[in-house]
C-alpha cells in the first residue's frame, strides 16, 4: 500500500521593516508591507512531516511532541483546509491522481529553538506546514501561490517560504487578499556576506503575544498611522534600493530605525506594551557606540516582539562583534565562529561607560547565522511520524 508522506523543513525570518497591526484579523491582512532576512536553517528551522492516509479518523498536529488541537476555524484548521481544497482542484484537473484529498492528514513539526520566545517561531512553523502539505499533495502552486495560504496561519509566515531577502507587499485586495503575498527582493546567493549574531535574553514566552498586542496597538496608537501612511512606504522603497546595491550602512540605519519605531509604537499603546527589557537596551547602547567608531554603521540591531537581539553583520565584522557582546555579556560556553573561539575585547577607541557589564546569563545564549534558502525537501531517513503516524519522540 502507498504511503502518503512528505517531510519538509522551513526557515526562520526576522523582519527589517517590521509587520504590527492587521487591517483584516480573519484574512490576516497587514496595515503595511514589510520585509525580511532568511536566516539559515543549518541553525533555525521548523521541520514538518505531514502523511494523509485512509484510516486516520480525525486531522491530528503535534508541536514539538505535544498534541496542537486544531480548532474549527482556527489558523491551523484554515491552513489544513485550503491546502486540502487546492489537492481536490488538482485530482478534478488530473483523474489519474490518487484520491488523497479526503483523507485525515497526520502533521508532526519541530522547531529546533524556542516557541514564541521572539524568535518567530509561528512564521517557520507555517511555513513549514503549508510546504509539507503541498509536496504531500504533489500541487504545482509557486512559493508566491502558496505564501497566501501560509499568511493565514500566521501572517510573517508568507516570508519564510522564500530564502534570501524577502517582502510581504500587504496588498489592496481587502475582499480576499489575493494580493497579500511574499515576494523574494533578492536571494540568498545576492548578498551571502550578510550574517546574524542573535542574543539570546530570554528564551521564556511572552507576557503579551504578538496577536493580542497588534489588536490593541491599531485600536489605541495614534504613532501606529502615522507609521503606516508616511514612513513604511519610503522606508521599504529605501531598504529594496540598499539591498540591491549592497550598502549596508543605509540597510543597517533603515533597519535600526525601523525597530526603534516599532518599539515606539508598543509603547504608544495603551496601556503600552513593553518587550524589551534592561539588557535589550544595553545592547542598542553598545551597537550605537560601536557604530559610532567607523564612517558607516557597520553593525544592525532589531528587536521583534521579545527582548532577543538581532544584530546584522557582514562577514568581516561578524567576530569583532561577538568580542564586544562576551565583553558586557559573559557567556557559560565557549562561543565559536568561524572554528575559532571568540575572546571577549573592546575595539580601539570604544567608551567603555556607555553600558554596565552583566554577569553571566543576562544573555543565555548566542546564535551566529547567516542569510540562508528558502523551505527545503527533506529524506524519508528525517521524517518526525513512525509507521503508524505517530510522532517518533512524544514530550
Amino acid at each position: 500500500m502507498s504511503i502518503f508522506q512528505a517531510t519538509t523543513s522551513a526557515p526562520v525570518n526576522i523582519a527589517c521593516i517590521k509587520y504590527w497591526g492587521k487591517r483584516n484579523e480573519q484574512l490576516i491582512l497587514p496595515t503595511n508591507s514589510s520585509l525580511s532576512v532568511t536566516l539559515s536553517q543549518d541553525n533555525l528551522r521548523s521541520t514538518t512531516t505531514a502523511r494523509a492516509d485512509p484510516s486516520f479518523t480525525a486531522d491530528c498536529l503535534w508541536l514539538n511532541g505535544k498534541v496542537d488541537p486544531i480548532k474549527p476555524g482556527g489558523r491551523l484548521h484554515t491552513c489544513i483546509t485550503e491546502m486540502k481544497r487546492l489537492r481536490t482542484a488538482f485530482e478534478a484537473a488530473n483523474p489519474d491522481q490518487p484520491k488523497i484529498a479526503a483523507f485525515s492528514v497526520h502533521i508532526a513539526s519541530y522547531n529546533n529553538f524556542p516557541t514564541a520566545a521572539g524568535l518567530a517561531s509561528s512564521a517557520s512553523g507555517f511555513a513549514a506546514l503549508v510546504f509539507a502539505l503541498a509536496k504531500l499533495y504533489a500541487l504545482p502552486q509557486s512559493p508566491e501561490e502558496l505564501s497566501l495560504i501560509a499568511r493565514r496561519g500566521s501572517g510573517s509566515a508568507c516570508r519564510s517560504l522564500f530564502g534570501g531577502f524577502v517582502a510581504w507587499d500587504m496588498g489592496s485586495d481587502d475582499a480576499t487578499g489575493s494580493d497579500s503575498k511574499a515576494r523574494q527582493v533578492a536571494p540568498e546567493s545576492h548578498w551571502p556576506e550578510m550574517e546574524a549574531l542573535i542574543c539570546v535574553v530570554n528564551d521564556a514566552k511572552k507576557g503579551t503575544s504578538s496577536t493580542s498586542g497588534m489588536q490593541r496597538t491599531v485600536v489605541t496608537s495614534a504613532l501606529l498611522q502615522h507609521r503606516i501612511g508616511t514612513v513604511v512606504p519610503s522606508r521599504m522603497a529605501d531598504i529594496e534600493s540598499a539591498i540591491a546595491d549592497k550598502r549596508f550602512g543605509d540597510f543597517a540605519e533603515i533597519t535600526m530605525r525601523d525597530s526603534n519605531q516599532f518599539h515606539a509604537v508598543a509603547l504608544d499603546t495603551f496601556p503600552p506594551i513593553f518587550y524589551m527589557n534592561d539588557v535589550s537596551r544595553s545592547i542598542i547602547a553598545i551597537i550605537t557606540e560601536y557604530n559610532r567608531l567607523s564612517e558607516q554603521p557597520k553593525a544592525a540591531y532589531t528587536y521583534d516582539a521579545g527582548p532577543n537581539a538581532v544584530i546584522y553583520a557582514l562577514t568581516p565584522n561578524v567576530r569583532e562583534i561577538a568580542q564586544l557582546v562576551l565583553y558586557y555579556f559573559p557567556q557559560a560556553e565557549k562561543v565559536i565562529i568561524g572554528g575559532q573561539e571568540v575572546q571577549a575585547a573592546l575595539p580601539e577607541g570604544f567608551n567603555e561607560a556607555v553600558a554596565k557589564r552583566w554577569e553571566v546569563g543576562a544573555v543565555k545564549g548566542l546564535i551566529h547565522t547567516r542569510v540562508g534558502d528558502g523551505p527545503r525537501v527533506l529524506s524519508d531517513s528525517e521524517a518526525l511520524l513512525n509507521a503508524q503516524g505517530i510522532p517518533k519522540t512524544l514530550a
